[in-house]
């Protein structure tokens, strides 16, 4: 048998900078770079390896000789073990700082194209309470902590409502408190937690897929309604009914809930059928005057006072006069194709997922919106030369794709058309810069603005606008 690889211990390093997917980068004595899970730029420690690549390491601090001064205390219980807010041990003002400097690495790195001033990013108001959905996991089996596991304590109660350990899809971290979304959140899921054990509804076991209890979704809005939808693994109308009623009478401000009987291996509910128990099947989320019909498979922003930020960037950069024909591709539910639309001669949205489109049409015509038109299906397939001519040569094309970025033939599409002017909104500056790339012997990038809408994490939003050379 081989030797088994041990890992390495790098002592007393300095941390230097941060970068991508949270990571914190140091360098090795053998001059590789370390990207560490644990550190924030400024500490000093002793960085054990988890991991050996040809050109770099990955590793764990496991002592400090120092720590930053850009380091704050962590105002959650659970952080370092859930994975939800891998920054929130750094002061939100250097959060902005390394968030910043992302966008601009992967503009100037990867796009190799000339920029303008970069404008500072936006920050949010609310840095905590911000989220306006969350999911979270039953299990009968959860995950238990470093503490716990060192105290030798025996732990009869094993119920888990909470967030998946990151990497892992089976093991539940239970949540006391979690700091991102307003509450009654923590209340409805304390309660949901407490009273299912109380009256012995089984929670469920992902990995031998048995149980009751799978998840639970709240989402809430601007205007004050809440969404509480229960997925079960099996229909037990006696503990179903007996939990859902308990949630109607403790929390009367849930304006919707709702419930999916879902017996498939995977816990999605966007091919389920979402069942009504009391109130409405939907709430409202309102911006600019805008009503927006939300049901539990809308898709929607999860920060509503950030999005609104967003989309006022993004309308500044369109230059709108009113005259304008105006492409919205990847338009989702029309969010932003209906907030731009009183400043354009006429909007066509096109979407992929045909539910997000019926929504999209829907939230139109509620808003009195009739210079709007939506259309579904593959973005590469419907957006091609004869739609054009059928709605209409795009005098401004706004896009704002999935983390993947645009597809090449979508791309090849706008280099065809040639609009005047493109504005491309993105949640991943890299593939943004890919495409930017590709666009550069036609378009000249003359504003970039990004956009934090997810405070604590490394995640960020950024708004490019391109004039046709």
């Amino acid at each position: 048998m081989g030797r088994k690889k041990r890992n390495l211990v790098f002592e007393e390093l300095e941390i230097l900078d941060a970068g991508a997917k949270g990571k914190s980068i140091a360098k090795a004595p053998d001059g590789k770079v370390v990207f560490i899970n644990n550190a924030v730029p400024g500490d000093i420690a002793d960085i054990r390896t988890t991991k050996k690549k040809k050109s770099f390491y990955e590793g764990t601090a496991t002592k400090f000789h120092k720590l930053s001064d850009k380091r704050v205390e962590p105002v959650c219980q659970h952080f370092g073990t859930c994975g939800g807010c891998k920054w929130q041990h750094m002061g939100y003002e250097h959060q902005l700082f390394y968030k910043q400097q992302e966008i601009t690495n992967n503009l100037q790195r990867l796009g190799k194209i000339e920029l303008p001033e970069i404008d500072p990013i936006l920050g949010s108001k609310e840095i905590y309470f911000y989220r306006n959905k969350m999911e979270f996991s039953f299990s009968d089996s959860r995950w238990l902590t470093l503490d716990e596991i060192n105290s030798e304590k025996d732990f009869e109660d094993k119920n888990a409502l909470g967030f998946h350990i990151p990497g892992m899809w089976d093991k539940i971290l239970d949540i006391k408190k979690c700091h991102l979304q307003e509450d009654p959140s923590n209340a409805i899921r304390n309660h949901v937690k407490e009273f299912s054990i109380a009256n012995d509804i089984p929670f469920f076991n992902t990995r031998n897929q048995y149980g009751l209890l799978r998840t639970l979704m709240i989402r809430t809005s601007s205007t004050g309604e809440i969404m509480v939808v229960l997925q079960l693994f099996a229909e037990d109308k006696e503990k179903r009914t007996l939990l859902l009623d308990s949630l109607a009478e403790k929390f009367p401000e849930i304006t919707s809930l709702q419930y999916v009987i879902n017996g498939k291996g995977n816990d999605t509910i966007y091919d389920q059928e979402v069942i009504c128990y009391k109130g409405e099947d939907h709430i409202f989320e309102e911006m600019e005057g805008l009503k927006f019909k939300i049901n539990a498979k809308s898709f929607y922003q999860t920060n509503s006072a950030q999005a609104y930020e967003l989309y006022k960037v993004t309308r500044d950069f369109a230059g709108l006069t009113g005259n304008e024909l105006v492409y919205d591709l990847y338009t989702g539910t029309g969010t932003i194709a209906q907030f731009v639309a009183k400043k354009a001669k006429k909007v066509v949205g096109i979407e992929a997922v045909p539910v997000a489109i019926e929504d999209a049409k829907e939230n139109a015509k509620r808003n009195n919106i009739e210079n709007t038109e939506f259309y579904a299906g593959d973005m590469r397939k419907v957006f091609t030369q004869n739609f054009i001519n059928e709605h209409g040569h795009p005098d401004v094309i706004i896009t704002d794709p999935p983390r993947d970025g645009m597809h090449k033939d979508v791309v090849a599409q706008i280099i065809g058309i040639l609009p005047q002017r493109i504005v491309y909104v993105s949640c991943n500056s890299a593939t943004q810069a890919r495409d930017l790339a590709l666009l550069d012997e036609h378009y000249k990038v003359t504003r970039v603005r990004p956009v934090d809408m997810f405070p604590q994490t490394f995640h960020v939003e950024n708004v490019v606008c391109l004039e046709k050379r």
